[in-house]
């Protein structure tokens, strides 16, 4: 059965549609930003517009992202996770964001809970395994729900804490809260769900460390995750 593309009920472009959802997702910017920035391209859409593109697009492109990295990790060596946990008001209730990034910063999961106790750690960690297999250590902080769940699993002895040893945890953390100032925060849990997922596909697509290469390596690889982007859902 040939393959159907999701843009085939779409009269605008799939170039602009996926210049517009890496926009959004991509960059701190609001709706009306990302129309602004659109329009001193000569493309006029409305931010609703911009809105609707992002929710039924950008599941689509994170899953096609998430299907070949997992693949890919899966196949190489799981040496080390960090997993923690970001507070998230939604209507003014607390809610818990679980987070895990491997030894690269690479985000792995991202997971929304009313609860931050054991059967809610289980879960998130429960899913992890199923995508990526066990690693050979996992960083956390004190809560102690991380323990009851590895226990449960049978994996008490992956666990590690250490004062300043899962700063990478807490420095993934930042991308996520300045969308979410972007944003003016989260309305329901589902929403949230659904866009941590598909900020954490795009931000490993594009995350290249200027830091660690040099300036000819980098630009090959800006251009190459680019040209891929504009592939995905391709039909």
């Amino acid at each position: 059965m040939p393959h159907r593309s999701p843009f085939r009920y779409f009269k605008t472009s799939p170039e602009i549609i996926r210049l517009a959802v890496m926009l959004y997702v991509r960059f701190p910017l609001s709706l009306r930003n990302v129309e602004d920035l659109l329009h001193e391209r000569g493309i006029d859409i409305c931010h609703e517009t911009v809105r609707q593109w992002w929710m039924r697009f950008g599941p689509v492109f994170a899953a096609d992202i998430r299907r070949k990295r997992a693949s890919r990790l899966r196949a190489g060596r799981q040496w080390r996770w960090h997993l923690d946990e970001v507070f998230v008001k939604i209507r003014g209730k607390q809610h818990y964001l679980w987070r895990a990034v491997d030894h690269e910063g690479e985000v792995l999961e991202a997971f929304v809970s009313k609860t931050r106790d054991r059967q809610a750690a289980l879960k998130f960690l429960k899913k992890l395994m199923k995508r990526y297999g066990r690693p050979e250590s996992i960083v956390t902080d004190r809560l102690r729900s991380y323990g009851a769940a590895l226990r449960q699993l049978g994996a008490p002895e992956l666990q590690r804490t250490a004062r300043h040893l899962n700063n990478r945890a807490e420095n993934s953390h930042l991308p996520f809260r300045r969308r979410e100032r972007a944003m003016l925060r989260f309305r329901r849990m589902r929403s949230l769900q659904k866009f941590v997922a598909v900020h954490a596909s795009v931000s490993n697509h594009f995350n290249h460390d200027r830091s660690l290469s040099k300036r000819q390596h980098f630009k090959m690889n800006r251009t190459a995750a680019l040209d891929e982007w504009r592939q995905l859902a391709a039909a």
